[in-house]
């Protein structure tokens, strides 16, 4: 006969738990309840501040010191030594509270890996996997500007089931890691510049050459605009009412300009000096007809008939 708590092993075949376990918690006094829950509080919390205070952020110092300029493996390590804290604080606990025969029997270890294996679905194991695909990727880094067959943005962080990309219309939105590896990803701003193309229309009766040269000068006025690579202007195509051009400009350190409120300046310099120098930006479109007219003047009236002679 063991007394409460003190019951060592596990001597019944086939329980995985067997009832003299908490034999002493359910019937025993009180202050042995409040001994095992202390106990596994004060191992749990002490265990986790310990971990939060001097272990997460010892393992993010050294893990950015040999990885600088990688912002997504520094994350990831924080978010995994995060959770890694929590499952040693309880076992901590379960310690503490005199209860380490559990954690000791393989049955209740079998079965509990089990349970989670079992109630973790395939989407969210393809997303971990994926998330970790991701972190390994090194062209893939918090602070890109992405973009995908659903969305694009810039990358806030990558958590193990989803990634945090914030939208042009700054909205944080998560995307699951396992669209982003089972998709094209793009790149816009991958490089230190990029190219932005802004396409117009002008009328046939137009100076096209005055257009390319004024689309030339607007872009030489906007200081984010650089000056090398030259910014250009082409005749991309006739369409069926109009000429398609083409202005192209590059910016340095794209992931420092806000691309969208640029092109938004540049069309609209664009605009005032297009009406400025008397060009027809987007003419409206002539259409062909056919087909015959009948003209009815049996309600004429004389005199008009008289005028019309």
């Amino acid at each position: 006969m063991h007394d409460g708590l003190a019951a060592p092993g596990f001597s019944v075949r086939g329980q995985i738990l067997p009832p003299e376990v908490f034999s002493g918690i359910v019937g025993g006094p009180y202050d042995d309840i409040v001994r095992v829950a202390g106990g596994f509080f004060i191992g749990l919390v002490v265990a986790y501040m310990v971990g939060r205070i001097l272990i997460v952020p010892a393992v993010t110092r050294v893990v950015a010191a040999r990885n600088r300029n990688n912002p997504t493996l520094e994350t990831a390590v924080t978010t995994y030594s995060r959770v890694f804290v929590v499952i040693v604080a309880l076992i901590v606990g379960i310690a503490s509270a005199g209860l380490w025969s559990l954690l000791t029997n393989l049955s209740i270890v079998v079965a509990a890996v089990t349970l989670v294996a079992g109630a973790a679905s395939q989407d969210v194991v393809g997303s971990l996997v994926s998330g970790l695909f991701l972190i390994a990727d090194p062209e893939f880094n918090v602070g890109d500007w992405i973009a995908w067959p659903g969305g694009e943005g810039i990358i806030e962080a990558v958590d193990f089931r989803v990634t945090r990309v914030r939208t042009p219309n700054n909205e944080t939105i998560s995307v699951p890691n396992t669209q982003l590896t089972s998709n094209t990803l793009t790149r816009p701003y991958g490089r230190d510049r990029f190219r932005v193309v802004e396409p117009f229309e002008v009328a046939y009766g137009d100076d096209v050459e005055l257009a390319l040269r004024e689309l030339v000068a607007v872009a030489h006025d906007d200081d984010r605009i650089l000056e090398d690579p030259s910014s250009t202007a082409t005749l991309a195509a006739f369409e069926g009412s109009s000429v398609r051009i083409r202005a192209e400009f590059w910016v340095d350190d794209p992931m420092d300009v806000d691309i969208v409120t640029l092109q938004s300046d540049y069309r609209r310099r664009v605009k005032a000096r297009f009406d400025d120098v008397g060009l027809t930006l987007g003419p409206a479109s002539g259409r062909e007809l056919s087909g015959s007219l009948d003209v009815d003047l049996s309600g004429a009236s004389p005199s008009s008939e008289d005028d019309g002679q």
